[in-house]
């Protein structure tokens, strides 16, 4: 299993940034999928989650309303759409994935987005 985040970058304040992750897992949609970020000093927190057919997602209070989750089960892509960004979301953020019967866990290696005027 292999999962590559794409689409950090430098973004202004209430801006823009989608984040895309593409597995290799199959069959893809027996896999939870999953959005941490990091900063530095800080444990890795969940942002968002998504079970397997996309039927459900969870996202944290603190970007509720702003970062919606989504999957694309035919393209095994994972996305994250990050609005109104302010500077606090500046953190590394990483896409994981979890089996739904081995509970097994798959992580990229993480991708930078700066919020920053």
């Amino acid at each position: 299993v292999s999962v590559a985040e794409a689409g950090g970058g430098l973004a202004e304040p209430g801006g823009f940034v989608t984040l895309s992750c593409k597995c290799s897992a199959v069959p893809f949609d027996e896999y939870h999928a999953r959005w941490h970020r990091q900063t530095p000093g800080k444990e890795r927190e969940l942002v968002a989650c998504i079970t397997g057919d996309g039927n459900n997602a969870r996202i944290v209070d603190s970007v509720k309303g702003r970062f919606p989750i989504s999957r694309d089960n035919d393209r095994d892509l994972v996305s994250l759409d990050m609005n109104s960004l302010n500077p606090e979301d500046t953190a590394v953020y990483y896409c994981g994935l979890q089996g739904m019967s081995s509970r097994k866990e798959f992580w990229g290696q993480g991708t930078q987005v700066t919020v920053s005027s």
